[in-house]
């Protein structure tokens, strides 16, 4: 099997941080797969490696190949993962969530990379994955799967593939896709502000030479400026590598700043106590497995915040607490006496969302939230922030790539590129009327506009009986 595997059968693993070596380089987990199945060396097995990097769209790729994993964004790491599947030219390519993490421009560029190589090298593609815009794009046929079984299948001959949807949770699927006018619905109301960042910069040094001399810097975060206001949703769009995390981290002072200001209602985050700024500032993570201690049960990990910042809660109090949030994120009360490994990505990701909502924060920091979610439970989240925001008034920086949520969710949005925000206004004008070039290349690059339109939603929506419950994809 070991001359099968990455040679004639190749797969793109879901998680990307728990499938790279963490002690190797890019280069050296890339250059693994050429030796063994094409018995690259040396330069020839370097300049591959580079090659292979470049064609997923990883940035100044002769000088990546030499990182580390820890040292990408979650976006590109996510890349390298498809770079090393790609090695080989395999005969069939099983991609478990391949795009993820990817922005829709990246996305596109890899589906045509994907498809080019399926055409030149007859390579069969199995993509499982929970975005239909991204199947009704590129697939042959489809296939939906519920609860261990397939429930209905489609295929290109027959026309578009999502065209009549015959099986109840097909129809809820469709008809909990976001749509992008939901934007045009909404009125933000003028509030307070309660985060308010100037000028942050946060930049890395790059050293070279025996000495480690500073040579230049990596520009993660290039003098951001915004406002955001008490019981709003600001959405934080780009792509990957583009500053969005490194953002939100050093507002949480996750990451030191090189300079800038943050305030949070009106005091300035750095001087703010750790518990005082941990009750009032949240954070749901990128990667929900690495998030979270893989030895503590679930209800232990969503009452660590209750232990820390509220310890005169009774442990009644706290079980009875956590069970709320476990069945509002859409999980059993029995998931709290398990282990995150037993859950899939997007359970995984409900279970971040529960123990950023336990302290009840003011502001959270959510990032790529609804990412490993298929688009029925990425709906119920979505209600869920929703209505926690109307009921006590949070508000939410949400960095996301997939811009039919932002459609659903946002009151403003902030477009970034290369650590800077190139368009900032509201969502409507945003995603209708866009005016930077770079805005406007996102949103011709999202696939499977048709569902998104307000008519398929409505038809789906007036097709569908009863409310099935259905796993992650």
């Amino acid at each position: 099997m070991n001359q099968v595997r990455g040679k004639r059968i190749a797969m793109i693993f879901q998680d990307p941080q728990t499938c790279l070596n963490p002690v190797q380089t890019i280069g050296t987990q890339i250059g693994e797969v050429l030796s063994h199945h094409l018995r690259l060396k040396g330069k020839a097995r370097h300049e591959r490696s580079v090659e292979l990097l470049e064609q997923v769209g990883i940035p100044h790729p002769r000088e990546r190949v030499r990182s580390y994993p820890h040292q990408l964004s979650g976006g590109q790491r996510q890349r390298v993962m498809i770079a090393i599947a790609l090695a080989a030219e395999p005969e069939l390519l099983i991609a478990d969530e391949p795009t993820t993490a990817l922005d829709v421009t990246i996305q596109a560029q890899i589906m045509a990379l994907l498809k080019q190589l399926q055409q030149r090298h007859h390579m069969a593609l199995w993509l499982i994955t929970h975005d239909l815009g991204l199947v009704e794009d590129i697939a042959d046929s489809a296939a939906v799967m519920q609860q261990g079984r397939i429930v209905e299948t489609f295929s290109r001959r027959d026309g578009a593939l999502f065209a009549q949807p015959q099986h109840p949770y097909t129809q809820k699927l469709l008809a909990a896709l976001p749509s992008l006018d939901s934007c045009l619905l909404r009125q933000p109301k003028p509030t307070p502000p309660l985060l308010q960042v100037s000028d942050l910069k946060v930049w890395y040094p790059i050293r070279r030479g025996l000495l480690k001399r500073i040579k230049g810097y990596v520009k993660a975060v290039d003098g951001v400026s915004f406002t955001l206001e008490q019981g709003n949703t600001l959405a934080l769009v780009g792509e990957s590598g583009c500053g969005k995390t490194t953002l939100g981290k050093a507002i949480l002072q996750l990451l030191p700043a090189t300079s800038g200001r943050v305030y949070f209602n009106g005091e300035e985050v750095h001087t703010m106590a750790t518990r005082q700024r941990c009750k009032a500032i949240q954070i749901v993570f990128q990667d929900p497995f690495s998030a979270m201690n893989p030895r503590m049960l679930v209800g232990d990990i969503i009452a660590e915040g209750l232990w820390s910042l509220y310890p005169g809660i009774s442990a009644r109090e706290r079980r009875e607490k956590v069970e709320r949030l476990l069945l509002q994120v859409g999980l059993p009360v029995s998931a709290r006496l398990r282990y995150p490994h037993e859950f899939s990505g997007g359970q995984r990701q409900r279970i971040c969302i529960a123990r950023a909502l336990a302290v009840e924060p003011r502001l959270i920091v959510c990032d790529e939230p609804t990412s490993a979610l298929d688009v029925s439970v990425q709906k119920q989240i979505i209600e869920l922030l929703q209505a926690l925001q109307k009921r006590t008034g949070v508000s939410y920086l949400f960095i996301t790539h997939d811009l039919a949520v932002v459609a659903e969710i946002a009151d403003q949005v902030a477009v970034m590129y290369g650590g800077r925000i190139l368009e900032l206004g509201e969502t409507r004008q945003i995603l209708h009327s866009p005016r930077h070039p770079y805005t406007q290349k996102l949103l011709s690059a999202l696939p499977g506009k048709s569902l998104y339109s307000s008519a398929v939603l409505s038809k789906s929506a007036s097709n569908s009986s009863g409310d099935n419950a259905g796993a992650d994809r």
